[in-house]
C-alpha cells in the first residue's frame, strides 16, 4: 500500500489568510489618536445651546403669555404733531436697506428690489395712522381739515375684502402727487396741467364725471395710472384699478341671464337696439357722459398687494402658535426667517466654518415682500385690529391675533 500523501487529501485542510498590511500603515491600539476622534471645536456646547434654544422657543409657543395691560397706541414720538409728518414718517421706514455684507442676492435681483421699490406710490393707510396717534379721533379731524385745504388726498379703496384684505382709505400729500403727474415721461404738459388743476378744483372728492376728458385724455391718464373705472359699491374686487372699459364687458352670469330671459335669434337676446354702443369695440362710440373715474396714482395695485399678503403672512406666523400669541422678539425673528445678526460673534462664527444663519435673499421677507420691514407690517395690523399688543411682564412686549 503506498502511502504518498497526494494533493487532493491535503486540499481539505484550509487555512485562512489575511492580507498582507503594510507596516507603515499599522497603527497600533495604544496609540492615544484611536481613542480620541477628531470632533469640531465645541461642537458638544452648540448642539446643546441649540436644542436649549429650540426648548426656550417651543415653550413659548405652547404656554400662555402673562397679560398685565393691554399697549392702546404705538406713539414712540410725541414731535410728529401733524398728519402729514406721519405720512413722511411711516412711508420712509417700510422698507429695511440693502444687506451690505454677504445679502444673498446677484446685482440684477438688488436692482429689481430697489425698482419696485421706487415704483410704489407714496401712499399710507388711515389705519396706521390710527395705530401711530394717540388719539384717532383728533387725527380725523385733521385730516379732514387737510382734505379741505387741499394738503391731503384720500385714496377710496371699496371692496377689498375682510379682515387682513380690508384696506380701508389710504391717504397721500397732494405736493407728492403733483410731482408724480409732473414727473411723468408718457402724458404731455397740457394733460398734466388739467389733470392738476381738476385735482385742485375737487379736493374732497376721489371720483371725476368723464365729461371733463376727451378721450384721448382719458385713455392716457388711465394708461399710466392716474385715472381708474368708478364701477360703484356693488362690484367685486377683481374690477378694482381697471382700465376704462373692462367693467362694461360683463360677465358670465350677466351673459347667461340675459340669454334665458330673451328668446333666441331676437334682437333683445343681444342686448338690444343699443348693444352696439355700450359695449367696447363696437362700431359705434361711447359717451363719456355716463363714465365716472377715481383719482389714482400709478402702481396702487401693487401696494395694496403687497400690504394684503404681507398681513397675511403675519397672521399666519401668530396663529401656528398654540393660543395665537407670541412674543414680539419671537414674531420678528420669524419674519427675518433666522437670518445672521451683524456682530462680532457671529463674524467669529463664520470664520471658523460655523453656521451662522440662513442670507437676507433666500428669505420670504426679500423673496416676496422685497424687505418689508416687521415693524411696519405690525403696525399695519394693529391699526387694522387684527392684532393686539400687551406687556407680559417676563418676555417683553405679546402679539396677540384678535
Amino acid at each position: 500500500m503506498s502511502m504518498k500523501i497526494t494533493a487532493a487529501h491535503s486540499s481539505r485542510v484550509k487555512k485562512s489568510r489575511k492580507p498582507a498590511q503594510n507596516p507603515f500603515q499599522r497603527r497600533s491600539s495604544s496609540s492615544p489618536i484611536s481613542f480620541n476622534p477628531r470632533r469640531k471645536p465645541f461642537q458638544g456646547a452648540q448642539s446643546k445651546d441649540a436644542a436649549d434654544e429650540v426648548e426656550v422657543h417651543s415653550k413659548l409657543g405652547e404656554e400662555r403669555l402673562d397679560d398685565t395691560g393691554v399697549i392702546v397706541s404705538l406713539a414712540t414720538d410725541l414731535n410728529f404733531r401733524d398728519v402729514p409728518q406721519f405720512i413722511q414718517y411711516i412711508h420712509s421706514r417700510m422698507f429695511s436697506g440693502i444687506p451690505q455684507r454677504a445679502p444673498g442676492m446677484n446685482s440684477t435681483r438688488i436692482a429689481e428690489v430697489l425698482n419696485y421699490r421706487a415704483a410704489l406710490p407714496p401712499m399710507v393707510t388711515l389705519s396706521h395712522l390710527h395705530a401711530l396717534s394717540i388719539s384717532s379721533t383728533t387725527v380725523d379731524r385733521e385730516i379732514a381739515e387737510l382734505t379741505q385745504a387741499g394738503i391731503v388726498r384720500k385714496v377710496a379703496i371699496p371692496n377689498r375684502g375682510v379682515g387682513a384684505a380690508a384696506v380701508g382709505d389710504g391717504l397721500v400729500l397732494v405736493s407728492e402727487w403733483e410731482r408724480l403727474t409732473l414727473s411723468h415721461p408718457d402724458l404731455s404738459d397740457d394733460v398734466k396741467s388739467k389733470y392738476i388743476s381738476l385735482l385742485k378744483a375737487n379736493p374732497t372728492s376721489t371720483t371725476i364725471p368723464g365729461t371733463h376728458f376727451t378721450v384721448q385724455e382719458a385713455s392716457a391718464l388711465a394708461t399710466t395710472g392716474f385715472l381708474t373705472t368708478f364701477t360703484g359699491p356693488s362690484s367685486s374686487r377683481s374690477s378694482l384699478f381697471a382700465r376704462p372699459g373692462a367693467a362694461s364687458l360683463g360677465t358670465l352670469s350677466s351673459l347667461s341671464a340675459v340669454g334665458s330671459k330673451h328668446a333666441s335669434g331676437s334682437l333683445a337676446a343681444v342686448g338690444g337696439s343699443d348693444a352696439q354702443r355700450t359695449i367696447c369695440g363696437g362700431t359705434g362710440s361711447r359717451t363719456l357722459s355716463s363714465i365716472r373715474y377715481n383719482f389714482s396714482l400709478p402702481n396702487t395695485g401693487s401696494h395694496l398687494r403687497l400690504l394684503v399678503e404681507a398681513r397675511t403672512h403675519l397672521l399666519t406666523l401668530l396663529k401656528k402658535t398654540r393660543h395665537r400669541e407670541a412674543p414680539m422678539a419671537m414674531l420678528h425673528e420669524r419674519w427675518d426667517g433666522g437670518i445672521a445678526a451683524d456682530d462680532a460673534q457671529t463674524r467669529a462664527r463664520k470664520a471658523r466654518g460655523e453656521f451662522t444663519g440662513v442670507l437676507p435673499g433666500r428669505t420670504k421677507k426679500w423673496k416676496q415682500f422685497y424687505g418689508l420691514q416687521f415693524e411696519w407690517v405690525l403696525e399695519e395690523c394693529v391699526g387694522a385690529g387684527l392684532v393686539e399688543l400687551f406687556e407680559t411682564g417676563s418676555v417683553g412686549v405679546g402679539v396677540r391675533a384678535t
